[in-house]
């Protein structure tokens, strides 16, 4: 048993890629640098009220975390706190905040630890990842306004407001743009593409923590450390909008994938045959560079594409529509863009899948998703569930053989995903 477990954690720290090792490094070195730096030091003069108060709303903060659209993950709280005490000039009844940077990354450090302790022990995921990414965008901050801190103090209130106004945005930069990296590499996706995704998915978040910071730093100089009880409130309220946000998402996505299992079960198609189709569109999609929004509509699209043919008296044979008539496939197309029509929330969705039976050279031109989607359900009605490069080979000849059919370039893009990995994997 003990070999194995050995195994395992060898095969996962063999599964991470260069970047976020080398995330984790830089964030281990600055954690290690901080702490020696802290132990070699005087602790005397640690202000240790203010330390403790803003780790442990790190550490709630932490504890709290906030679950975002397409699998990301975010700790606001835990961000507020720690760069509020990275940014803290006074603070009422102890005084100046004479905190270095290094302390502000071993406090931060700890706190985020601490909190993510009852995750780990829960058996949920320790997140090293966004602490990490986290550490280094606070200790960016921290770095950038500590030096500084004595010339702020002599400024009035709104030049200091405007220099931490600014420190706070170059700290939220470096956080989205660590993160695009990450994501980039984990789903395939371009980088400019991942970065405008998270500057869109992350900016009104980023908007709520840095006036949450602002608000924090400035109170602690007129209330104190006992601001942080009384602030803790309204963004825990904050946080529970962005969470109501991100469960009605995936509600949305559980229902249509759901949805899209009433062909398979009712044996109008073959089992896995939507699933996979759509994650096969939405590879090609990532390839060709779609944005996230895109990449949804196309998803929910790519899964319910198939819903139509329930109006069929017999089922096609294998539920394969590329064997259909052109007649057939346009009333199974139209038949599925009504039914979800009616959900009223969905008409771009519709629209992708109405367009879907449209050959590439129509005019005026179906949707690129359309057209996304009609290569897809193509290629997995000739391949199936299986992986074998010779069927993969012949029906991407096929397609590519047909160019009034199917776009070029999303052939091109369908076997640059089709011979780069697995189909399961896809």
């Amino acid at each position: 048993m003990t070999s194995r477990t050995a195994a395992d954690r060898w095969t996962y720290w063999q599964s991470i890629d260069s970047g976020r090792l080398l995330l984790m490094a830089a964030a281990g070195m600055l954690i290690i640098a901080a702490f020696a730096h802290t132990t070699i030091s005087s602790t005397n003069h640690i202000a240790w009220r203010p330390a403790l108060a803003f780790g442990g709303f790190i550490a709630l903060g932490e504890l709290l975390r906030l679950a975002l659209p397409g699998g990301r993950e975010a700790a606001p709280i835990a961000m507020v706190g720690a760069m509020s005490y990275a940014l803290l000039i006074n603070v009422a009844h102890a005084g100046p905040a004479n905190q270095e940077a290094l302390l502000v990354v071993a406090v931060a450090a700890v706190g985020m630890t601490v909190g993510a302790l009852p995750h780990v022990a829960a058996g949920r995921p320790a997140g090293l990842t966004g602490m990490c990414t986290r550490l280094v965008a606070v200790a960016c901050v921290a770095f950038a306004f500590r030096p500084i801190v004595h010339d702020i103090r002599s400024e009035p209130w709104y030049v200091a407001m405007a220099v931490m106004v600014v420190v706070v945005v170059f700290g939220w930069l470096v956080d989205t743009v660590v993160g695009a990296l990450i994501r980039a590499d984990d789903i395939g996706s371009r980088f400019s593409v991942a970065l405008v995704d998270e500057i869109r998915l992350q900016w009104l978040l980023g908007a709520a923590i840095c006036a949450s910071v602002l608000i924090t730093v400035f109170g602690a100089e007129v209330m104190g450390i006992a601001e942080l009880a009384v602030f803790v409130g309204p963004l825990l309220v904050t946080q529970l909008a962005f969470r109501r946000y991100a469960g009605i998402r995936a509600t949305y996505l559980q229902t249509v994938r759901s949805l899209s299992r009433v062909t398979e079960v009712a044996g109008y198609v073959e089992e896995g045959h939507s699933q996979r189709v759509s994650r096969l569109a939405v590879a090609i999609g990532r390839v060709l560079g779609m944005t996230e929004p895109d990449l949804l509509a196309l998803e929910y699209a790519a899964l319910m594409h198939d819903i139509g043919q329930l109006s069929l008296r017999d089922p096609i044979p294998g539920g394969a529509t590329l064997l259909a008539p052109r007649a057939d496939q346009e009333r199974i197309a139209e038949l599925g863009a009504d039914i979800i029509r009616e959900a009223g929330v969905l008409d771009d969705v519709a629209e992708l899948v109405r367009c879907q039976s449209w050959p590439a050279s129509r005019d005026p031109a179906p949707p690129r998703g359309s057209m996304i989607i009609r290569a897809a359900n193509a290629f997995d009605d000739m391949v199936g569930g299986g992986a074998d490069r010779e069927r993969s080979s012949a029906a991407l000849d096929r397609m590519r053989q047909d160019p009034a059919e199917y776009d070029s370039l999303i052939v091109r893009a369908l076997a640059e995903v089709a011979g780069r990995r697995p189909l399961w994997r896809l």
